[in-house]
């Protein structure tokens, strides 16, 4: 794949075949609708169920950081222990859990928060950046969630000797490794590639190929990078998200789920047997997400719980109560 960055006009395409997938009622009235594609596959790749266009190349955003951090053990980084593997796959909220596992991995590698090249940012979780702002502290590197990945991507340079420097560059080693990766678990063919909002190259992938790299990466044998990335995140969802964030939410709630949020209304997910889907919001807001991503997981076949329930219906407000609902349209998914 090449270093070719700019506009892919394809990716504007599948908005204009989207359809509507989640509804906001407020006191019986339908306030508003998201649209969007969404698909789910089996484990041999195949779609089972696709609505929307689910064949045009999308930014997967921060879905991609299990696909990165593959790419990073495939070039002999080595995690101290899951919450290392964990964290180099965060989009974290900056809470003491998120800097210490990225501080220890800098430090462990001899290498510094100066040398991080993602933005200077402040913590997502409401608390710390309170806390920050309070005492008056400066943004910081570390605190922007994607510093797990980049401090990663630092250490598997230190491990390869490759230039520490430049390693958010296209036509870095790392970025070069991380775009074969991608190319492999996903199948999609040669695209041109922007920047994301951390500052590192990001490779479109369509959702049904993004389903099937997920579907890949939790059946993989035991000890191979991608079943390790896949465990980890299991294992440790806090780490790889925030207090009451989606990802760890949806993991609590139905357990054997690998799943990762992505900016702009995008997630995917896969269950151990590798049953996987994808999806894509349209208008990028983030309130749809959980009501369709339980909506997905019980078309899937998953058992419906009280607490899924509570994910599937998403509470509107109105002066402090509830007086409303946003879910997923139902006959839809």
């Amino acid at each position: 794949m090449s270093e070719r960055i700019g506009a892919n006009h394809r990716t504007l395409s599948w908005q204009q075949s989207s359809v509507e997938l989640v509804e906001v009622d407020r006191c019986g009235f339908r306030e508003c609708v998201h649209r969007g594609s969404v698909v789910i596959v089996g484990p041999d790749g195949d779609p089972l169920f696709a609505a929307g266009n689910v064949h045009t190349p999308i930014y997967p955003r921060s879905t991609n950081k299990p696909m990165q951090a593959v790419a990073m053990l495939r070039n002999g980084f080595q995690p101290i222990d899951s919450a290392e593997a964990a964290i180099a796959t965060a989009s974290h909220d900056g809470e003491a859990i998120h800097l210490d596992l990225v501080l220890r991995l800098l430090d462990r590698f001899g290498l510094t928060e100066n040398q991080l090249r993602c933005p200077a940012d402040l913590p997502g979780n409401e608390a710390a950046r309170a806390a920050i702002i309070a005492a008056g502290a400066p943004r910081r590197p570390v605190y922007m969630n994607c510093s797990g990945k980049h401090a990663a991507m630092l250490a598997t340079c230190v491990v390869n000797d490759w230039p520490t420097e430049s390693y958010t560059d296209p036509g870095h080693p790392m970025q070069q490794a991380v775009v074969a990766a991608v190319a492999d678990l996903t199948g999609e063919p040669e695209t041109e590639f922007g920047i994301d909002g951390c500052g590192l190259p990001i490779v479109p992938v369509s959702l049904v190929n993004l389903a099937r790299a997920y579907a890949r990466i939790v059946t993989a044998p035991a000890g191979s990078a991608e079943r390790t990335v896949a465990d980890a995140i299991r294992a440790h969802p806090l780490v790889i998200s925030g207090t009451d964030r989606d990802d760890l939410r949806l993991m609590t709630a139905i357990p054997g789920l690998t799943c990762k949020s992505g900016a702009d209304g995008v997630h995917a997910g896969a269950l151990g047997d590798g049953t996987a889907f994808a999806f894509k919001i349209d208008d990028g807001h983030e309130r749809a997400r959980l009501p369709l991503a339980a909506a997905v997981l019980r078309r899937i076949g998953v058992g419906w719980s009280e607490e899924q329930a509570d994910l599937a219906a998403q509470p509107v407000f109105g002066g402090g109560a509830r007086v409303g609902t946003i879910r997923a349209i139902p006959g839809v998914v």
